[in-house]
């Protein structure tokens, strides 16, 4: 009975001692004295490598605020030390990176919205065509023949002409191209093709704006709006009867072609794309400035070829003789009277002359076809 006893208190007392001694273990201990600080948000990344190898979040934040607050750089040149743009939000896109919201606004706006328009434009023209086929040809032809065009102003509109569908062609292209050419052709031939065009595009832009200047001031004066322009206009120039509403040298929608579509729209593409090709000396062309002259040129530039489809059409397939006078130079009497009878009747009062040139053989062209 003793022996149990002895044996029981020496088993209690082992015990105990064993849980006094896991305690001890347990208590938290005091850090020594060289052991690494814990990292803190303010260090470098020279700190941070010590306080907590292989962190680089200081690296990270400073590339994340270098929109803010630009990092050092031994490169020269403006945004070098910028690698992330600040936030910003351009219309139509959300709160975010420059870089981000430039790209929201062009894909899902500009390219969308401003594809519709064309192809929209497009349709229009071809339904009018299918309904009222060529306009003119009511009146016979009479033999004599009436200068509408100078060989300068004939030159000044080709040169634009041409610079300006280059231009148009490869911009959509650039713009367009992926969805409606890059599944037919592949990825290889468009990626030459693209190339090519962009370069033409960069090339055909300075003629463009010198050959644009040229046609404003050689037009301006025959395109000042008046009383008989409002009644046109109004009217809608009588395209959808049988007579059109008379009109002086250049009917109200051809001078509202030229104020909106050349000089305010044309203008402003001209002048977006000299920055965006980084010819306007004192500009210091970051990607912020190249990202807004993009979106104002684009812009501006899908409203300029959908306002210049309608001329297009009416100077080619939709109004017979008016091809003939941009190539020639001259058109019959008769067209004179039918299209523009206003101008006719000051030709026939002697207030514009019907010859403004001298034709190359002398004296005025016979009938031409």
């Amino acid at each position: 009975m003793h022996r149990l006893m002895r044996t029981l208190l020496l088993a209690a007392t082992l015990g105990w001692s064993g849980l006094v001694f896991a305690q001890a273990d347990a208590t938290p201990k005091a850090p020594a004295a060289d052991a690494a600080a814990l990292p803190r948000a303010d260090e470098s990344n020279a700190e941070r490598s010590k306080s907590q190898p292989g962190n680089n979040a200081p690296f990270w934040r400073a590339v994340r605020d270098s929109g803010n607050t630009a990092g050092y750089t031994s490169l020269p040149g403006a945004e070098k030390g910028v690698l992330i743009q600040p936030f910003v939000q351009y219309p139509g896109s959300q709160f975010t990176n420059a870089g981000e919201a430039w790209r929201q606004v062009r894909n899902r706006w500009i390219v969308p919205y401003g594809g519709s328009l064309l192809l929209i434009v497009t349709g229009a023209i071809a339904l009018f065509y299918w309904r009222k086929g060529m306009l003119g040809g009511h009146e016979p032809d009479t033999g004599r023949k009436v200068e509408r065009f100078t060989p300068f102003e004939r030159s000044a509109h080709w040169a634009n002409a041409i610079a300006f569908v280059v231009l148009a062609v490869s911009g959509i292209v650039m713009a367009f191209g992926k969805y409606f050419l890059l599944p037919v052709i592949g990825s290889t031939l468009f990626g030459w093709l693209t190339y090519a065009l962009k370069t033409a595009h960069n090339f055909a832009g300075p003629l463009f704006a010198v050959s644009l200047l040229v046609v404003i001031i050689t037009f301006v004066r025959d395109n000042i709006p008046n009383g008989s322009d409002i009644k046109w206009v109004l009217k809608g120039g009588g395209l959808l009867g049988d007579h059109e509403i008379p009109s002086h040298r250049f009917n109200g929608g051809e001078k509202v072609l030229f104020w909106a579509g050349v000089f305010l729209f044309g203008l402003v593409v001209v002048g977006s794309g000299l920055v965006l090709d980084k010819l306007i000396p004192g500009l210091g062309y970051s990607r912020g400035d190249m990202q807004v002259a993009h979106m104002i040129h684009a812009v501006a530039a899908v409203i300029m070829m959908a306002m210049f489809l309608g001329h297009i059409y009416m100077g080619t397939i939709g109004m017979q003789g008016a091809f003939q006078a941009m190539r020639t130079g001259y058109v019959d009497e008769a067209w004179a009277k039918e299209h523009h009878e206003l101008w006719h009747d000051d030709i026939r009062a002697g207030k514009i002359p019907a010859q403004r040139s001298t034709p190359a053989g002398g004296g005025v062209p016979a009938a031409q076809s």
